[in-house]
């Protein structure tokens, strides 16, 4: 079959053939009809990813949507002919989605939303999954509660917003003036960060009470922001990029408390794979319900060339999910 393979960190990708994979106990063999591509993608080509323990020569590609080929034994959820989705492989010695078959453990698919396209629902397993782990898994969001985003705008942050709003929350989310547009199409209140200090939306939105949860999906100062951002006593701060030494004492100071997400973890331990598959479930049916919707760049990208579209994606010029066709 057909890849694209990456022989050395910081090198170039390569179309390469390489050997079918077969479906293993457990697995499912997918014909890959699309991949979505994800900023830790090319952090990983560019040797930037430690923490994904990317083994080489690899198959990069952690989303997928596709059909499945075959099943191997022990497998009772899918049959051939079925459309499937999920976050599979690329990290670890885990098989990527830049190819034309991947054999992946059964636990981290879901049955395709009917109502989303191939290169809709691949864009969607990594980001709702980890929108999933912080907002319903540690911070379990719920109706009434105030809700603020950090990079509403963003891959993680849109999914962030949809799902807040659709267990009920009032969500806020921070973007620059560019993005504020995309923000408030999700039903969210945009705030400016670039003109807009953290203190005077607190004041504004909270009567200075502080937000019940606070998601961070931008890093660095952003998660110190998010930390005097929190409602006293019950705030809950989350970040997907909690790295980096910081202070957690305007935290302390109001009593509230904090969570990291890594989402990758199930993929590189092996455990905890079935809840990824239980929340693409759940994620497929807000999405056919109309309360999860994916936006895809317009630009098309193949295996032929996937480096053009992680171009994209690490030059942030992307206008939402990057996609690369596999078997359109």
């Amino acid at each position: 079959m057909r890849a694209v393979v990456l022989e050395q960190f910081g090198g170039s990708l390569t179309l390469s053939e390489i050997k079918k994979p077969v479906a293993g106990a457990g697995e499912v063999l997918v014909r890959v009809a699309a991949s979505g591509v994800n900023p830790l993608d090319t952090k990983i080509r560019a040797g930037q990813a430690d923490h994904a323990r990317t083994h080489l020569p690899a198959v990069l590609g952690m989303d997928l949507a596709g059909v499945v080929e075959d099943t191997g034994p022990d497998v009772r959820d899918f049959a051939p002919g079925d459309e499937v989705y999920g976050l599979t492989g690329g990290v670890g010695d885990l098989q990527g989605s830049l190819a034309e078959y991947a054999a992946v453990d059964a636990r981290l698919l879901a049955h395709k939303p009917s109502s989303l396209d191939m290169r809709e629902a691949a864009a969607l397993p990594l980001v709702v999954i980890t929108a999933w782990e912080g907002l319903v898994d540690r911070a379990r969001v719920q109706a009434g509660q105030q809700v603020l985003v950090h990079g509403g705008a963003g891959g993680i942050g849109q999914m962030a917003v949809q799902l807040a709003r659709a267990r009920g929350a009032d969500v806020f989310a921070t973007g620059s003036a560019r993005s504020l547009e995309t923000i408030e199409g999700f039903g969210a209140t945009a705030i400016d960060y670039t003109t807009t200090a953290v203190d005077d939306y607190v004041s504004r939105y909270t009567g200075g009470e502080g937000f019940d949860i606070v998601f961070d999906t931008v890093g660095g100062s952003t998660l110190e922001a998010s930390f005097t951002a929190a409602r006293t006593y019950t705030g809950h701060v989350l970040s997907s990029l909690g790295w980096g030494t910081h202070s957690l004492a305007p935290l302390s100071f109001r009593g509230a408390t904090y969570s990291g997400v890594f989402t990758l973890l199930p993929m590189l331990t092996g455990r905890g794979r079935d809840h990824h598959g239980d929340i693409l479930r759940e994620a497929a049916g807000l999405a056919d319900g109309g309360a999860l919707t994916p936006v895809v760049d317009p630009r098309r990208f193949s295996l032929t060339n996937v480096a053009d579209a992680h171009e994209v994606v690490a030059n942030r010029t992307a206008r939402g999910k990057v996609v690369v066709d596999i078997n359109p």
